[in-house]
């Protein structure tokens, strides 16, 4: 059997609006798109915490965030009603990747971009990967995307080099260099995060086009409550309403030519027909807070909620020795499920001691549509900076049941029926609310998630009487 390569496209908050394929009118990414006219898009895939640290453990360790131990972005903690609870700030050595497991079966192993795992003894390196390029804790470019960028442990580029034009290139060198040797890519970019920050041609080319729109005469935001933490408690939810933004959609162009570099150094390589390209992203869109540089519509919220528009994200799958060209997908597929696909697609024995939470999603891209697999669980327990509060849900068929863990709330949403999740039915639906909260139950305990408790000296941390307490104080 041929051992076939293997790029995993990790973008950074990328939403599920945010490409022409899923329906973005104002953003342009015609190679994206020309990757999902060549293999199959997957319309309810979702990531497995609406922020981005948890995601990037799950996808390297087939595991959900509350079995990892991280399921908050690391080193945040935020108080409210609720304490904060303590989680892993380092992808603890014990975890086993995907990328030692396919080393061990003959690959070569490449990360490029981000990777906000943990620093010194917690780099790529120490998780079985060959080559690191740019990655560190960093989450974020914190000098910015223009060279120099000052990433912990890596060379600056040529002044002014755009950060995702400089890990694009040795992206495609690495695929230009490998020859017929089988490699997996963690391609994992550091866009479309925060700052907010792109090539001044680009920007200039789509302050016009809101203009020719006519995006620049309608109502882009609404303000909203203030956030539930005490540390942003006097500032509002600020909710984007269109997609707009002439930076945000200047960085999404950009990646999409970047992106499209890749696919050319696959489809010039003697390999490409068995090569395997999945793009996605580590959670929604941006869309309530941090300057809202995109809309998620129809889904609701964003980066941060407990709402498809935290979690809900695009995935496209190109592989043409499998993958049918133009092809869709409904199964709900979430990021542990990338381990055991990649290994069995490979040819190696699968891990379920390591991948437990993961289903292989292999017979998905052959056309099969049967998973056996009832139901997909969230886990986040922590205020998010976005506005979102502490929550936890599960999906069962077309059926997703939220608790909030401020008041035990719990909301009752048809997916299939109700996207935007606006008609909660746990009102109509009390035994099926019943039974979901049963098994979100089973699974918590099951996995020893932790439950925020009751901050019983809030007034006093909101007026400053009292400091806010580290979850990892004694």
């Amino acid at each position: 059997m041929t051992k076939p390569n293997i790029i995993f496209i990790l973008i950074d908050d990328m939403g599920w609006m945010d490409i022409g394929c899923q329906g973005s009118s104002f953003y342009e990414t015609p190679n994206i798109d020309r990757l999902r006219a060549q293999g199959m898009q997957f319309t309810d895939a979702y990531a497995s915490c609406p922020v981005c640290s948890p995601t990037r453990a799950s996808v390297l360790t087939g595991k959900y965030p509350a079995t990892v131990g991280i399921t908050n972005y690391i080193p945040g903690a935020a108080v409210g009603k609720l304490l904060a609870v303590p989680y892993f700030r380092e992808l603890p050595r014990s975890e086993t990747t995907v990328a030692t497991a396919l080393k061990r079966h003959g690959y070569r192993t490449f990360h490029v971009g981000k990777w906000h795992l943990g620093g010194e003894g917690h780099t790529p390196q120490d998780f079985g990967f060959d080559v690191n390029v740019a990655g560190c804790d960093w989450g974020a470019p914190r000098k910015g995307y223009f060279s120099p960028w000052q990433l912990p442990g890596y060379p600056d580029g040529v002044e002014g080099e755009y950060l995702t034009d400089h890990i694009s290139d040795r992206a495609v060198e690495l695929i230009d260099d490998a020859g017929d040797d089988p490699y997996f890519m963690y391609l994992s970019h550091y866009a479309v995060h925060t700052p907010i920050q792109a090539p001044a041609h680009l920007i200039a080319k789509y302050k016009a086009k809101a203009a020719r729109l006519g995006l620049d005469k309608v109502q882009i935001f609404e303000e909203g409550e203030f956030h539930p933490c005490i540390s942003k408690q006097e500032q509002r939810v600020k909710r984007r309403l269109v997609q707009s933004d002439p930076g945000y959609a200047a960085m999404v162009e950009n990646l999409d030519a970047n992106i499209g570099k890749v696919m050319a150094a696959v489809e010039r390589s003697s390999r490409s027909d068995d090569t395997i390209i999945i793009f996605t992203s580590d959670n929604g869109g941006l869309a309530t807070s941090e300057g809202s540089p995109t809309s998620n519509a129809p889904l609701a919220e964003g980066k941060g909620w407990m709402y498809e528009g935290g979690t809900r994200e695009p995935m496209l799958v190109r592989w043409p020795k499998v993958v049918s060209a133009g092809s869709n997908c409904d199964v709900p597929v979430t990021s542990t499920d990338f381990f055991p696909t990649f290994l069995e697609a490979a040819g190696a024995p699968l891990m379920p001691e390591q991948h437990c939470d993961g289903v292989s999603i292999l017979s998905l891209f052959e056309g099969k549509a049967a998973l056996e697999r009832e139901a997909i669980f969230w886990h986040y327990p922590h205020y998010s900076n976005q506005g979102g509060s502490p929550g936890c849900s599960v999906r069962a068929g077309d059926w997703k049941l939220i608790e909030f863990f401020e008041d035990s709330k719990l909301e009752l949403y048809n997916l299939r029926d109700d996207i935007s999740e606006e008609r909660d039915r746990a009102a109509d639906k009390p035994e099926l609310v019943k039974n979901l909260h049963a098994k979100l139950i089973a699974w918590r305990e099951s996995v020893e998630a932790k439950i925020p408790p009751v901050n019983e000296h809030y007034e006093a941390m909101s007026r400053g009487d009292i400091p806010v307490p580290s979850p990892w104080d004694d």
